[in-house]
């Protein structure tokens, strides 16, 4: 058995539970001060203070802060090209429907995706997993969806699969092959929705490569009814459902997610009292990503309303080559204090406990207790305040999965 000690640990911060906190719980966090945590091969066994156990391998913390690894409950992050030519015409007053209406947005990157071998996908998303690692996220979502063709979406799963086999961080697979209706089905909507229905999603549960099945609920995408369709029969496959619902207009998505008791709805930036009462009544966890709001210029989502309303708010990053080039997730927390008026205890659950909810992986990862995933973060930082507070550094001074540091 190998064991590892976390000792002088100066401040521990951790939310605890194994499922999402909403309302006053989501800033209940447990404070430690001059903490150790033992790690017997991989998994959590103990967190105390006073006399440490011994251990075969020791790692000071330094008195600094340690919480849970972070974990990026929404990326999208297989894909082909980049999308920098962009910026000039977003400068000049494009806007995002306006670059996608005229060929550019997620339809460039579909093009940029399919031209890509699984090798060329597969090292390019290493290398940004390796930059998200440094930040201090341990787990993450990610999304096929620029394939938008039976065989490329199967692809980019397989990425998926394969990357979470060999690379250090944990990942989650989710099927988003209705993402946007492709160029060559832009006279027949209603054949590629059924693509999606009859022929990918199938596929998808027969070769077991994701685990959720999600859409864009949006104008210019997919209407709500044409999202519950896809839903439905992500979940008759035995996909849970998740939503990406109310980030330009508010067309409906939110509602819809409560109504279908989604596992999350993602963006929400517009999202109407109407849709946040529905969240809370389905049980649905508002997955917020404010570094879109801040890179598209647009508003930010009702973080607060959310929590008032008993809706668990997880954040992360929207990491993708149009809307969100950021996989930084010290960034998001950042913005959830700044931006959305979160706690910084609010904003530690939403990066820890909140995110594992929104992947299913609550248990086993997102909080600091024993028979959880060794997964913590060490930082160059006093306490909890000081990470928050601070804007453009990235303050992960040790990073640790599974016991081991990375």
């Amino acid at each position: 058995m190998k064991t590892v000690l976390i000792r002088n640990i100066g401040m521990l911060a951790t939310p605890r539970g194994t499922a999402a906190k909403r309302g006053a719980e989501q800033g209940q966090i447990e404070i430690t001060r001059d903490a150790w945590v033992l790690i017997e091969d991989g998994v959590i066994a103990k967190v105390g203070t006073g006399d440490a156990p011994a251990a075969a391998e020791t790692i000071d913390a330094g008195g600094n802060l340690v919480t849970p690894g972070l974990v990026d409950a929404h990326t999208h992050l297989i894909f082909g090209g980049w999308r920098q030519n962009e910026l000039g015409l977003k400068l000049h007053g494009a806007s995002y429907l306006d670059i996608q209406n005229a060929g550019g947005g997620i339809q460039s990157t579909t093009n940029a995706t399919r031209a890509a071998t699984e090798r060329e996908l597969a090292d390019k998303a290493a290398k940004a997993l390796d930059e998200m690692l440094r930040f201090g996220t341990t787990t993450c979502e990610a999304k096929s969806g620029y394939g938008l063709a039976t065989e490329h979406e199967l692809k980019e799963l397989r990425v998926i699969r394969d990357l979470n086999e060999r690379h250090p961080i944990d990942l989650v697979a989710t099927f988003m092959g209705a993402h946007l209706v492709p160029a060559e089905y832009k006279h027949d909507r209603e054949a590629y929705v059924r693509l999606v229905c009859e022929e990918m999603l199938p596929l998808v549960k027969e070769q077991g490569i994701a685990k959720f099945c999600d859409v864009f609920c949006e104008a210019d995408t997919f209407t709500a009814e044409e999202s519950r369709r896809i839903l439905e029969a992500g979940l008759k496959h035995g996909l849970r459902a998740k939503i990406h619902a109310d980030e330009i207009e508010a067309i409906g998505g939110s509602v819809l997610a409560g109504e279908l008791g989604a596992i999350s709805a993602e963006h929400l930036i517009v999202c109407p009292s109407e849709g946040i009462a529905s969240m809370a009544r389905g049980g649905v966890i508002a997955c917020l990503l404010p570094a879109t709001s801040f890179n598209l210029g647009a508003v930010f989502a009702p973080a607060r309303e959310m929590v008032a309303a008993g809706v668990p708010v997880a954040m992360a990053t929207d990491f993708n080559p149009g809307s969100c080039p950021c996989l930084n997730m010290q960034f998001v927390i950042n913005l959830g204090c700044l931006k959305y008026k979160l706690t910084p205890e609010e904003v530690l659950t939403a990066v820890t406990l909140n995110g594992a909810a929104a992947i299913d992986l609550a248990d086993k990862v997102g909080s600091v207790e024993a028979g959880k995933l060794g997964d913590l973060v060490i930082w160059d930082a006093p306490d909890l305040d000081y990470i928050c507070y601070r804007v453009g550094s990235n303050l992960a001074k040790t990073v640790v999965k599974k016991g081991v540091v990375v």
